[in-house]
């Protein structure tokens, strides 16, 4: 009866070794998530995302870029240049090869980015951003966005250096498929956005920019980059392959389970 009580012990403590193994070999490796908003937006948008992808092991670092969120610094000389030099501190700052994502806007300031420093870059994704070639800018991009709702909405300062979004149309936007509590969030932390950025041109080399390993997120139901300009965009790229998530603007608000779920999915 003893020799019996051990040996069930024995399999006992064998199976669940060999449990705690198995799980240990499915583990994601950990990886250093770069996460930069885009316009009229800030840091807080990745929260949820945020934590999803630190509950997986992964690390994350969030860029609040010059003049958005909670960032206080002045308009006057903003450009895409200065944007990207603040994603490159936060790259550098957390040492080694990172996954760089950026959203809208910021689609074009991680291209700037990746041009300047591919060799930390180990992987590129663009979710509902904007991905532009050599020589273009975020303005050359929507003005050929015919399906976006965003022109038409725009309101421009009086000596042209911010843009505003009528306020009845920024949930329909940035956000129509959100809960309330997200809603509400992002309209308490609305900010008009830098409007020379929109205009600055990229310079892209296919020996810097073009070596990195690019990834495109569709935003389905998007109303601020319609999915006419993003199919086109992301064929006139080398997109290493793309994903879909059946959102609005912002799926890191409305849906960031499917997000970071993604984001996962490229941890190798």
């Amino acid at each position: 009866m003893k020799r019996s009580i051990i040996a069930l012990l024995f399999a006992v403590v064998t199976i669940c070794s060999l449990g705690a193994c198995h799980k240990k070999d499915d583990a994601k490796p950990s990886k250093t998530f770069v996460l930069v908003a885009g316009a009229w937006q800030g840091a807080y948008v990745w929260q949820y995302v945020k934590a999803d992808l630190e509950k997986s092991g992964q690390k994350v670092v969030v860029v609040e870029l010059p003049a958005h969120g909670d960032d206080n610094t002045a308009i006057a000389g903003l450009s895409i240049d200065v944007y990207s030099n603040k994603v490159i501190d936060a790259i550098n700052a957390a040492g080694g090869k990172v996954i760089l994502v950026g959203h809208s806007m910021a689609g074009v300031v991680v291209t700037a980015t990746a041009e300047k420093i591919p060799n930390q870059i180990e992987k590129l994704v663009y979710i509902g951003a904007f991905l532009p070639a050599n020589g273009q800018s975020l303005l050359d991009l929507a003005g050929t966005d015919t399906f976006s709702l965003l022109g038409p909405a725009l309101i421009p300062s009086a000596d042209q250096s911010t843009l505003d979004v009528k306020a009845d149309s920024r949930i329909n936007i940035f956000c129509q498929d959100g809960s309330d509590e997200v809603k509400n969030l992002m309209l308490s932390k609305f900010r008009v956005e830098p409007a020379f950025p929109f205009t600055n041109k990229v310079a892209l080399t296919d020996a810097n920019y073009g070596r990195v390993d690019k990834y495109y997120i569709h935003t389905l139901q998007d109303h601020a980059i319609s999915m006419s300009l993003q199919s086109r965009m992301v064929t006139a790229a080398h997109i290493t392959k793309e994903y879909s998530v059946n959102t609005g603007h912002s799926p890191f608000l409305s849906k960031p389970d499917d997000v970071a779920a993604i984001l996962l999915s490229l941890v190798n």
